[in-house]
């Protein structure tokens, strides 16, 4: 798919949704409003925000206002092959203003848009988007990073977890946890637990599991529905996977060491 370049007015009432491509939108005339995923900020003429793809925005135009919008899929000869690098400006929103030389080069694109009587071509807009991103990647270079690394709350996550393990618990729940769209969660969740968000709550409910079987007489099917399992034999499954035997003997083996403990002390003490 190629890039798309465009002009529009924004709802003076606010909006939301989110799209599978990328999208830059720049202040043309008058002012709009937009918050991407918590992150609020206006634009006016010469400023700008970066949305990347699947994240959920809100917006609003204020009076007689007029954007230029470049829609870029990520696939587009413009975020691909010689310019893959350019994709990392969607790492995360963003809000930025344009210096002199790319107010001129914004003027250019203009100028040939209105040059063109219905739109410009797949090719004439993929070379503007792509020289345009050239120059603001790199007069925004690592600024990409600062924040992605904002982290999560697990401890609020795992909280949301506890409180639900015997219900099911989707991505989405989770999600709106973080306040984010659930294709960014799933990203930025990996990134930082090195786990996706099934693989995450999946070691929750089993560690919940084994400090009942440890803690508790309560019998094997009423662990695995308290923790989220569908039954015993799908906890009988996933635990042997985790820890390399099956619930029943780690019960076995800790009702054991309990037995013998108490012999033991009371040998020490008649001796």
């Amino acid at each position: 798919m190629s890039s798309v370049i465009r002009q529009t007015p924004l709802d003076t009432a606010t909006q939301h949704h989110a799209h599978d491509f990328h999208q830059i939108v720049i202040g043309l005339q008058g002012q709009a409003e937009f918050e991407i995923e918590g992150l609020g900020g206006a634009i006016s003429a010469f400023s700008g925000c970066i949305v990347p793809a699947n994240h959920v925005h809100y917006y609003m135009g204020q009076g007689v206002n007029r954007q230029l919008i470049l829609d870029l899929p990520a696939n587009a000869p413009s975020l691909t092959g010689y310019h893959h690098e350019l994709s990392r400006l969607f790492d995360a929103p963003r809000f930025f203003a344009l210096d002199k030389p790319l107010k001129h080069y914004l003027d250019f694109l203009l100028l040939e848009q209105a040059d063109s009587p219905q739109s410009l071509s797949t090719t004439q807009s993929d070379r503007l988007a792509a020289t345009f991103l050239g120059c603001l990647h790199a007069r925004l270079g690592g600024a990409t990073s600062q924040p992605a690394t904002r982290q999560f709350d697990l401890a609020k996550l795992d909280q949301f977890i506890d409180r639900h393990l015997s219900s099911p618990i989707s991505v989405a729940d989770l999600a709106a946890q973080a306040c984010l769209s659930e294709a960014h969660f799933r990203s930025r969740f990996r990134e930082q637990t090195g786990l996706s968000p099934w693989q995450y709550v999946r070691r929750r409910r089993l560690e919940a599991a084994r400090r009942l079987l440890e803690d508790s007489h309560m019998p094997l099917s009423q662990i695995a529905l308290n923790t989220g399992f569908a039954h015993q034999s799908a906890l009988s499954h996933a635990f042997r996977g985790a820890y390399g035997c099956p619930p029943s003997q780690l019960r076995r083996t800790n009702q054991l060491d309990s037995s013998t403990a108490f012999p033991v002390n009371r040998l020490r003490h008649t001796t």
